[in-house]
């Protein structure tokens, strides 16, 4: 895991089920105020330097809060026009997605990926694209989950924050860490 002296230069942005039910309301994640200032730093900085953006956007089962076409469902952040949403039903954004495809066919290798939750859909894209020889760059404050509960043998709850760290610090050197989605520079693949 880095934190410095790596390029932190991404081609595109990837953002992970940044959806109503996770990021608003009695439901949202904790934190959930500074995960939408850290991703609107990102958005913002990616759309000036005229990279691709890729929204992921859950499919939950029926009755779930991310259930298509449910409020819940809808993405926080509004598409600009040539922005791409690429609908999953599992964790892993790559899984039965033609999320590849799209990052292949601009010929792009650098990502930044940013989003929810850490230790599930995020971290489950991360890895893939890491092993499909991808760089991923992750911002720190970018990134949120949920409190975790207590577990079997007594083990004590883990607030979200160290979660997602733990989520963060799971997935190894390959990973290119920063402290803030300010931190992150987009650039064309043209321009590289």
């Amino acid at each position: 895991m880095t934190f410095t002296g790596e390029d932190k230069t991404a081609h595109v942005l990837v953002i992970v089920d940044v959806q109503n039910a996770f990021i608003t309301g009695s439901e949202a994640v904790p934190d959930h105020v500074q995960l939408q200032r850290a991703v609107e730093i990102l958005l913002a900085n990616a759309r000036a330097a005229k990279v691709p953006v890729i929204f992921l956007q859950n499919d939950g089962p029926a009755g779930t809060a991310d259930e298509p076409n449910t409020d819940g469902w809808q993405l926080f952040f509004a598409l600009k026009p040539g922005e791409h949403v690429v609908r999953k039903s599992r964790d892993d954004g790559f899984d039965g997605t033609e999320l590849e495809a799209l990052l292949t066919g601009y010929g792009l290798r650098s990502l930044a990926i940013c989003g929810m939750q850490s230790e599930m859909c995020l971290a489950a894209t991360a890895r893939t694209a890491m092993q499909k020889g991808f760089s991923v760059i992750l911002p720190h404050d970018a990134h949120a989950t949920y409190d975790v509960p207590a577990g079997p043998g007594g083990s004590e709850p883990v607030p979200a924050r160290m979660a997602a760290r733990a989520a963060e610090w799971s997935l190894g050197d390959e990973i290119i860490v920063v402290g803030t989605a300010a931190d992150v520079c987009f650039q064309t693949a043209s321009a590289a």
